[in-house]
């Protein structure tokens, strides 16, 4: 039986994946579950918002900025069946927050620990670049999530993006921030009332094709949320 938080969260994914709020959005999310990619041309994809995962017990939330088109829009899990998921999910492994290195697909047998991941923005984005406004629909969710989510005292922020949304949220939820505003930078960390905020690069292929973000710079900050906790 869920334990009554499980409970919650499991409502507030249900809520997220019904959600139809930016139209701009919904066109392309189902246009490319449609269209497909070659390579993925038999499966059938989510085509829909993608909800949060992990344990609810977590005690470090890690935000991502939107799910991949042939990725999480793809498989319906965050981080899942990409590039990004392929970079990402070895560290959290390495770390202990994930019992394997890999997540492909849902029945994949991958489980987070101690660990809860979401996003500013739960539909796969055109360009992989949501507009303010669709971070702004999307932001009451990741309120909830905070609000749900009671033992996390570490946030992790994948990106500049995502580190400006986790900001605004708890600053829409009556938290001060420090002044002057927080600037993103790999390997920031700021104090934010009963939450330490770390940063990192996204692990777009973008970043870790180029060198711009390693391994080793990733498993930095993860450690550093292991350690602070």
């Amino acid at each position: 039986m869920a334990s009554p938080r499980q409970a919650k969260l499991d409502d507030l994914n249900r809520a997220i994946v019904r959600c139809e709020s930016c139209p701009r959005l919904v066109e392309y999310r189902r246009r490319i579950a449609h269209e497909k990619r070659r390579a993925f041309f038999s499966e059938e994809y989510w085509g829909r918002p993608v909800p949060s995962t992990g344990d609810p017990q977590a005690r470090v939330l890690l935000v991502g900025l939107a799910p991949g088109a042939h990725g999480s829009n793809r498989t319906g899990r965050m981080f899942t069946g990409d590039g990004s998921g392929d970079f990402l999910t070895p560290a959290l492994y390495r770390a202990g927050f994930a019992n394997q290195p890999t997540s492909t697909s849902i029945g994949d047998g991958l489980e987070l620990k101690g660990l809860y991941v979401a996003a500013v923005a739960h539909c796969a984005p055109p360009g992989n670049k949501p507009t303010r406004g669709e971070i702004e629909n999307c932001r009451p969710y990741l309120l909830q999530h905070l609000r749900l989510l009671e033992d996390v005292r570490v946030l992790i922020a994948l990106g500049k993006i995502a580190f400006d949304g986790l900001l605004a949220t708890v600053s829409e939820d009556g938290m001060a921030l420090p002044a002057p505003r927080p600037v993103f930078s790999h390997g920031a960390e700021v104090p934010l009332g009963p939450f330490i905020l770390l940063a990192t690069y996204h692990p777009s292929r973008q970043n870790t094709q180029t060198g711009r973000l390693t391994p080793a710079m990733l498993d930095h900050v993860i450690a550093r949320a292991r350690s602070t906790l």
